[in-house]
């Protein structure tokens, strides 16, 4: 079958993107912006909070080998999608948790994963789904901040471990390995 895409905001999109590239059948992770106003948004103009935009990524995966079903799941469980237009300390619509479906059926999936996992938090889940609205990739010197190390980004380094932590004990199976 052929490559599918997923485009998903959970805050911070090098952190998001630090997960998912760590997923078997995943790809391509790419770190953008979505669901804003503005045309070819700058990173500094997102972080300022008045482009409606959420800093997202685009997940490039083969169904054969990862469900987008699978996806929303570990997408749900590894940020927090009980808070509204926040993750941790990135605060603002930019960091919202929502998913942009890319078909009718992706849209009914994702009403599915917030349901399913609705028992596992202890607060209402606020992710939105929204249309999906044109792409932006982030900068090239934005590209791979994170770079698994987090060595020139120290909130990186805070969040992604724990984060990563969570992906490998919860599912484990969905590791690819390391090295």
């Amino acid at each position: 079958m052929a490559q599918q895409l997923a485009t998903l905001a959970g805050g911070c999109f090098w952190c998001t993107e630090a997960v998912f590239k760590d997923v078997i059948g995943v790809s391509r992770v790419e770190s953008g912006y979505t669901g804003g106003h503005v045309a070819s948004p700058t990173y500094r103009e997102v972080c300022g909070g008045d482009t409606g935009h959420a800093e997202a990524i685009r997940v490039t995966f083969d169904p054969d080998r990862i469900s987008y079903d699978e996806l929303l799941d570990l997408f749900l469980a590894t940020h927090d999608p009980t808070q509204l237009n926040r993750q941790g300390n990135d605060v603002g619509t930019q960091y919202r948790s929502a998913i942009f479906p890319h078909s009718p059926e992706q849209e009914e999936a994702a009403r599915q994963a917030i349901e399913r996992s609705a028992a596992d938090w202890p607060e209402p889940i606020v992710t939105t789904i929204e249309p999906l609205t044109d792409w932006w990739p982030a900068e090239d010197d934005h590209q791979d901040y994170w770079a698994g190390e987090g060595q020139r980004n120290p909130y990186c380094l805070a969040v992604i471990p724990p984060k990563l932590t969570k992906l490998r004990k919860s599912f484990a199976d969905k590791v690819k390995p390391a090295g």
